[in-house]
């Protein structure tokens, strides 16, 4: 049974390696990227996953070596035990930590282009986007171009932004701790209350795609999701144009409703 447990051992960094490579190849590892600096951030996943499957296949292997050589019916020998070796828990001390230190200076390029201030662009606030259980607000400068003015735009879940444009996000929370992620941006960014942070990007192909809360925030966590529409600024300032108009007639209705 010794040797029949150490081959299915066996099976396991075999069948991981097979999927992994297959899942690369399929190009089912990771969603459809349409950002600037997305290949940044999935070259340094594939990149730290590499590494930690080289480590995961060696212990494997290790694991499968002792199993096999060290069964019970080939070794009827008692069990010798020994004291613990300093240089060696010194050794695999050493070696992970500068693992983790190579690996945060290997990371430094792609941390500076998706959250280092010098990089974000200097622009107003394409968007105000303030996070709430269980919904995405967002809030769009209207004619005068800022936020925070009562032509402002409003729109629930429906994150609309130009293609090959410099966006700036400012990222606010209402209630608790969310996480504002954008999978085909690679953005994730928390949304942290009493907070205005600044996220930044640039779309590079048109589509509809998902806008999740990645941050457990209550029981409606399940059901926070909007919609990231990427399209030419001329189908951009159509929809913002609607938007505003609607809402126009919206208040002036309100206004006569109320005086009534």
């Amino acid at each position: 049974m010794g040797k029949f447990w150490s081959l299915l051992f066996l099976l396991v960094p075999i069948l991981g390696v097979y999927c992994f490579i297959y899942g690369y190849q399929q190009n089912i590892w990771l969603p459809k990227d349409v950002s600037e600096h997305g290949h940044t951030i999935d070259h340094l996943f594939f990149f730290i996953t590499g590494l930690t499957g080289i480590v995961f296949i060696g212990t494997e292997v290790a694991l499968f070596w002792f199993m096999w050589k060290y069964d019970a019916r080939a070794n009827p020998a008692p069990v010798k035990y020994m004291h613990g070796s300093h240089s060696l828990e010194v050794i695999w001390t050493i070696i992970p930590a500068a693992t983790l230190l190579f690996i945060a200076i290997y990371q430094m390029n792609a941390w500076a282009q998706v959250k280092l201030y010098s990089h974000m662009p200097r622009i107003a606030p394409t968007v105000e986007v303030n996070a709430r259980q269980f919904e995405w607000r967002m809030r769009y400068p209207g004619k005068d171009g800022q936020i925070g003015t009562r032509d402002d735009v409003y729109v629930v879940n429906d994150l609309h932004i130009p293609a090959n444009e410099d966006i700036l996000i400012e990222l606010k929370s209402m209630d608790v701790l969310h996480s504002f992620f954008l999978p085909n941006m690679r953005i994730k960014q928390d949304a942290v209350p009493g907070m205005r942070i600044p996220v930044w990007f640039r779309a590079t192909q048109e589509g509809v795609f998902d806008l999740v809360c990645a941050e457990l925030c209550g029981w409606g966590h399940y059901k926070m999701k909007g919609r990231l529409t990427i399209e030419s600024r001329g189908k951009y300032d159509e929809w913002l144009d609607k938007v505003y108009s609607e809402q126009e007639v919206t208040q002036e209705t309100q206004e006569i409703a109320s005086t009534e």
